[in-house]
């Protein structure tokens, strides 16, 4: 009897951790509400990140933002990253003086910073998860229309991000 148990407990285990850390990760629930109070509209990706996409009708371009689902801590601070893509290394014009600008203008942007993810050029802001919904629209604002204008002068009006 107690051989069963000890199986029953293993399998009860093994179920659980599958439920909770499985292949894709959990999205945030408290995003979801925020987006959601705004009338935002948005999926939720593979890596439980919440993805929306910009449509400017007026220039004809899309850009993708993303809000991740899930926070990280340092120094007390609970953060929260909202980035968007604006170029691919190899593919548009982003060579080592380009690297060099993108520092410089890093340095002067009141939010957000230019940041590179594998071959993927992003503009992230990290900001204190305590945003409003409207804050949080307005940092996505923020990353969308920024990436975006980047995006045009990397690639030649090119709208793939």
């Amino acid at each position: 009897m107690p051989m069963r148990i000890g199986h029953g407990l293993l399998l009860a285990a093994t179920l659980l951790l599958t439920i909770i850390g499985g292949p894709a990760a959990a999205a945030d629930a408290s995003v979801k509400a925020r987006l959601d109070a705004r009338g935002v509209k948005h999926e939720v990706d593979g890596d439980g990140d919440y993805k929306v996409t910009y449509n400017y009708a007026k220039e004809g371009r899309t850009q993708l933002v993303f809000v991740s689902g899930r926070t990280e801590t340092l120094g007390g601070f609970i953060v929260r990253e909202i980035f968007s893509p604006a170029g691919r290394v190899g593919k548009d014009a982003i060579d080592g003086a380009k690297a060099l600008e993108l520092l410089a203008e890093s340095r002067n942007n009141k939010l957000g910073s230019w940041e590179l993810g594998g071959d993927v050029l992003y503009f992230v802001l990290k900001l204190p998860d305590t945003l409003s919904g409207a804050e949080l629209e307005s940092a996505m604002d923020i990353a969308a229309q920024t990436a975006d204008d980047m995006e045009i002068k990397l690639s030649a009006d090119r709208d793939e991000l």
